[in-house]
């Protein structure tokens, strides 16, 4: 199981959560404004922004901003910041997650792009726009990442490979924020588990897509991904992962990297433990039969 953490920070005032009107992000927001945080976060519609306003009897304000352009985030920010004013941003859970499973053979290079675009680029602006916020505060920040950072698995390539340059990114905030109090901590997930529908829907529309070549070499592992996804949702339910995050973000104390499902635990001690070779082996195995 995740590692216990046990003594717990001050309450502060003010959290920023991106990518909060849906999923993983929405129970975070929630489970935050029932501890008495006021939210601040982003959503993709008004609608979202809505429904968690309600939800949260107006503790979780959302704005609908585009994360790949700098412009508008900046504004954002900016926003943000003047409302929270001199007391500055205690949290800011980072969880821009862009997702584009498949066969990289088969992923176009502009949908590629796009999940750097969102998970890198996009992260990295708003950890800089929000930076004065978070220094004012002796804030914190916690980047949503995945295991697949470490250990990029079949169909899951653009992910792990935006989410490890977001990881390498986290480690030289990690050093240079220490000095200004703000410490960053990445909390490791099973991403595709956790996106559920939204991932299985992306598989199925590529499996429908592939031609009679493609579907020879990818479409028995295409299908049997689908399969275990559909058969692994009970663990990666929003509600339980976002009550880990929510824990890892209001300790005192908790370690530079956490996992915060039982999958990702799993292959964390794995990577820890295991050779080259095993791992490999246990790629396969993940992968289903060729």
């Amino acid at each position: 199981m995740p590692t216990q953490i046990r003594q717990t920070r001050r309450p502060g005032r003010s959290v920023v959560v991106t990518g909060a009107g849906r999923g993983l992000g929405r129970e975070i927001a929630l489970g935050l404004a029932a501890k008495r945080y006021i939210v601040f976060g982003t959503a993709n519609s008004s609608q979202e922004a809505e429904d968690l306003r309600r939800a949260s009897n107006g503790r979780v304000s959302l704005a609908v901003c585009d994360l790949k352009n700098a412009e508008p985030v900046s504004a954002w920010a900016a926003g943000v910041s003047e409302a929270i004013g001199a007391s500055g941003l205690d949290i800011l859970i980072n969880n821009t997650t862009h997702l584009s499973p498949g066969p990289l053979e088969l992923l176009p290079l502009e949908e590629i792009r796009q999940g750097f675009e969102v998970n890198v680029f996009g992260g990295l602006a708003v950890i800089n726009a929000f930076l004065p916020a978070l220094r004012m505060a002796h804030g914190r920040i916690v980047q949503i990442s995945s295991w697949t950072a470490d250990t990029p698995r079949h169909f899951d390539g653009v992910s792990g490979a935006s989410q490890a340059a977001m990881e390498a990114f986290s480690a030289a905030y990690r050093a240079e924020l220490k000095p200004f109090g703000i410490d960053v901590i990445v909390a490791s997930m099973s991403d595709l588990e956790a996106a559920g529908s939204r991932a299985t829907a992306a598989l199925a529309q590529i499996d429908h897509s592939m031609t009679a070549a493609q579907r020879k070499l990818y479409g028995k592992r295409l299908r049997v991904c689908m399969e275990k996804l559909a058969g692994s949702a009970a663990q990666g339910e929003p509600t339980t992962v976002a009550a880990r995050v929510v824990e890892l973000s209001i300790q005192r104390h908790v370690p530079p990297r956490s996992s915060i499902d039982r999958d990702a635990e799993h292959m964390m001690r794995a990577i820890r433990e295991q050779t080259d070779a095993e791992l490999d082996a246990l790629q396969i195995q993940l992968a289903g039969p060729n």
